[in-house]
């Protein structure tokens, strides 16, 4: 495997670690703060003389020198508050606590290599990520502006001169980040199914990884063996096949995500109530906070709505171009799982009609994502909602 080219800090070459540093805990909170004071808007001396603290204080939190986190707890309600009956919009003020979880969990790899410490103690190893808290990780590693910010943005951000874009790392930090998930993924890798949850939330989050060696490290993993889909019914490993596969989509290649699929997902009960049931999770209609990956497994009265799930698919099946393999079957399983879904909220109907006609119009689709989405069209159309108006 290619060596990146060593700008890390913090650990050696041979996967030893030197005296660790600690990146910046509040860049996420800190930039999307700014973010909300710009949808206000406010200047940074307006704002700061309308929360009652000095301007170079707000500053400390808008570069994330200052974390929010570090505030007591009684004045961040209270200005959390403030801020929404100046104008803020009220999502992405709560979303500053997400953007504080992601920092914790960037300043927490950041600072601790691999080392000797005990992998239950890890961030990752200890807590299932949801989508929102790691597109924002991702915000700080790749600059892509996760989509429950970009959303709620109703006021361009003012920006002159050459003044950051996103809450990016700088980029010995960005290379130091990915490199420990690396020593992480390969040191789990002999330590069996109990640190699966922290493998497999470090290879997803490793496919934020756009440097040269990435492919390469990837390529390397999978000729080991350890990226396969070959999973059969749920355990902690279909868990981690099924984020690896996710993970290699991301990184261009869709055919592990297309096995999974087929091998490791299709007409095995389990493994489709998994997928749901973290569907869910991920996409934050289960709001139960997760330590570990067993709630995939549960079977009985699923603790999330079906018609949200559905929905949350849909609007996102002609866009997530990488993952419409995934979200083709699910859409299929879940209309099968749950009968009655489309006669119960005709407006979801109707819209995923649109969707699936896009698709099916098209020549991406694999063999087995096309036979299931015309199923789902098919449904659609002996439901009456096969065309514009019904």
């Amino acid at each position: 495997m290619p060596a990146r080219t060593p700008s890390r800090r913090g650990e050696t070459l041979t996967g030893g670690r030197s005296t660790p540093e600690r990146g910046p805990d509040g860049l996420v909170a800190g930039f999307l703060f700014k973010v909300i004071r710009e949808q206000i808007p406010r200047t940074q001396e307006e704002l700061a003389a309308d929360l009652g603290v000095d301007k170079s204080t707000l500053q400390g939190w808008e570069s994330g020198r200052r974390p929010l986190s570090a505030t007591r707890a009684g004045n961040l309600v209270a200005m959390r508050r403030k801020l929404i009956r100046l104008g803020a919009p009220p999502a992405l003020v709560d979303a500053l606590n997400i953007a504080m979880d992601a920092d914790f969990i960037l300043a927490e790899i950041l600072s601790g290599g691999t080392g000797d410490r005990p992998f239950d103690e890890h961030p990752l190893a200890s807590w299932v990520l949801t989508r929102d808290t790691t597109h924002m990780i991702g915000w700080a590693v790749s600059g892509v502006l996760p989509g429950m910010v970009s959303a709620k943005l109703s006021i361009p951000a003012a920006r002159r001169g050459p003044v950051a874009v996103a809450p990016l790392l700088d980029t010995a930090d960005r290379a130091r980040f990915f490199d420990i998930l690396r020593q992480h993924a390969e040191r789990a890798d002999r330590d069996g199914d109990d640190v699966a949850l922290l493998r497999r939330q470090v290879f997803y989050l490793s496919s934020y990884d756009r440097d040269w060696d990435a492919a390469a490290w990837f390529d390397t993993m999978r000729r080991r063996g350890r990226l396969t889909a070959s999973v059969s019914g749920w355990s902690p490993r279909w868990a981690e096949a099924r984020s690896v596969a996710a993970a290699l989509a991301r990184q261009g290649d869709p055919d592990l995500l297309r096995d999974f699929i087929a091998r490791s997902l299709t007409d095995n009960d389990a493994a489709e109530a998994a997928n749901l049931n973290y569907w869910a999770h991920w996409l934050g209609l289960d709001s139960r906070p997760q330590t570990d990956d067993s709630f995939m497994a549960e079977r009985d009265r699923p603790a999330w709505d079906g018609s949200a799930l559905l929905r949350q698919l849909a609007v996102r099946l002609d866009r997530a171009v990488e993952y419409t393999d995934l979200y083709v079957h699910s859409i299929w399983a879940l209309l099968i799982a749950r009968r009655g879904l489309l006669e119960a909220d005709p407006h979801i109907a109707q819209d995923l009609n649109s969707r699936v006609q896009v698709l099916l119009d098209g020549d991406s689709l694999s063999t087995q994502s096309r036979r299931e989405l015309e199923a789902v069209h098919y449904g659609l159309r002996i439901g009456g909602f096969g065309t514009t108006g019904n």
